[in-house]
């Protein structure tokens, strides 16, 4: 993590000492948080709009911070303190000074979907070669990035940045501070429709990607999405000079893409083309997931991993939870708990991974409300019911008033008696419950709101004693 003079964190982030007899004092990381200080950190006061961190400043002084940031309009600070306009500005100059000072490298990645699996990927294979740092967490905006780089050691090689948006011009601001240069555009998705309307306007939101990009980097991103390369051809689009391109995906007219894959009970096996003849082990379910794993691989290729490190990354590498994560309940069943967040895109995915389960008496989905997906909710909500095939699963539990339409979707392919739709979660768990066998696999997933881990909690610790 950062560790500087007091008088270094002013001229870094363009603000004054309060006191110049306090210059020497020695900074030890940056927090934000007052109910996390730690003895030497520097403690940025920020300010919302329902708080105002200034007002617990002295406090953390108190408890151990060496000094702070404070906004000059709040009046005389409690203590050693570096005197600025804004502390949010003074933050993120703070972090890309010193990024610029320790001469890390830079892998930006941001999508509608899988990013923070892909980072996760990503940070796996490049370990394998270089002292690496991540994202950690939601840590991916305005705030979270900075702190992402201030906590970063003084000698790492490469960074992970995880990079996040709901509109226009967050990731831009994400990438001049991070200055990537390679980044990875997993998937457009249909998160954020709400706020920008189309799936068009959310490709160019992603490719600001590239806004800070340094010149002659490397873009990897997924070409089985065309929204991404139309975008990207869009006279708008800011791009560095002498951008290259790689393209992954699932099928064959990408530069990268899997000439095989099978899918073991909590593992996939798959084949990428290129310089690996032998098929590689992901922990980890889904096509999806294979896409995800092709971009990190595409990375680390990049960054000159070799074959062999690539295949132990993949095998060792550690995932952010809660992402299709494998339950066993008491009874035996299992349960794929994906109940972290869903949009149209993640939840035909899950669907399909679903599909791949084998060796099940039955494979039954509990699908709720994808939310925020602004004036066509509905229809994007029947299509996902549509895509529940004979194949993919047995029965449907829904929850929820968008849910609705998928149970109606899902009557183009499943029977009546096998599609059940609820408005209380109460009565869908008790059903539920009623109707599951130790020998069936279960999927929950739905928006984050919709709080569906109730569900998965409920089946783990259920009684199932059917014949």
């Amino acid at each position: 993590m950062i560790k500087k003079s007091l008088a270094d964190i002013a001229a870094m982030c363009g603000g004054q000492l309060q006191n110049a007899e306090d210059a020497t004092l020695s900074i030890d990381g940056v927090v934000t948080d007052s109910r996390q200080i730690k003895a030497g950190c520097l403690f940025v006061p920020l300010v919302g709009e329902r708080f105002d961190g200034h007002q617990f400043a002295a406090d953390c002084l108190g408890a151990g911070a060496s000094a702070c940031l404070w906004e000059q309009s709040k009046g005389t600070p409690p203590g050693p303190a570096v005197l600025v306009d804004d502390t949010l500005v003074a933050l993120q100059r703070l972090a890309k000074a010193y990024r610029e000072a320790t001469g890390v490298k830079v892998v930006g990645i941001t999508g509608s979907n899988g990013k923070t699996t892909t980072k996760d990927l990503v940070f796996a294979l490049l370990s394998k070669k270089y002292k690496v740092h991540k994202t950690q967490g939601n840590f991916n905006n305005h705030i979270g990035l900075p702190l992402t780089l201030l906590a970063m050691p003084e000698d790492t090689e490469i960074t992970v940045l995880e990079m996040g948006m709901s509109g226009r011009h967050e990731i831009e601001l994400l990438s001049k501070l991070g200055e990537p240069e390679t980044a990875i555009v997993t998937n457009i998705g249909e998160s954020h429709l709400l706020q920008l309307g189309s799936r068009e306007e959310i490709a160019r939101a992603k490719l600001e990607i590239l806004a800070g990009m340094k010149p002659g980097g490397l873009l990897v991103y997924n070409g089985d999405e065309p929204l991404i390369a139309s975008a990207l051809a869009e006279p708008g689009t800011t791009k560095p000079e002498r951008l290259q391109t790689m393209t992954f995906g699932l099928t064959p007219h990408n530069d990268l893409y899997p000439s095989g894959m099978m899918f073991m009970d909590n593992r996939t096996l798959f084949t990428p083309c290129g310089e690996q003849a032998d098929p590689v082990e992901l922990p980890l379910l889904g096509e999806h997931n294979v896409s995800n794993a092709l971009a990190a691989i595409a990375i680390a290729r990049h960054y000159g991993v070799g074959e062999a490190s690539i295949r132990e990354g993949l095998g060792e590498a550690e995932l952010t939870g809660m992402r299709i994560e494998i339950v066993v309940g008491e009874s035996g069943i299992t349960v794929l708990n994906d109940a972290y967040n869903a949009s149209p895109t993640s939840m035909k995915a899950a669907i399909g991974v679903l599909g791949t389960m084998k060796g099940y008496r039955r494979k039954i989905a509990v699908l709720g409300d994808m939310l925020e997906l602004g004036p066509d909710e509905e229809a994007y909500h029947y299509e996902v019911g549509a895509s529940l095939t004979a194949d993919k699963a047995d029965m449907l539990f829904a929850y929820g008033p968008l849910s609705g339409h998928i149970a109606r979707g899902a009557q183009e392919h499943l029977t009546p008696s096998s599609i059940h739709a609820y408005t209380d979660k109460s009565e869908l768990i008790g059903k539920l419950i009623e109707h599951l066998h130790p020998q069936d696999v279960v999927l929950v997933k739905a928006s984050r709101g919709m709080r569906l881990e109730e569900v998965v909690e409920a089946v783990k610790y259920s009684k199932l004693d059917q014949p």
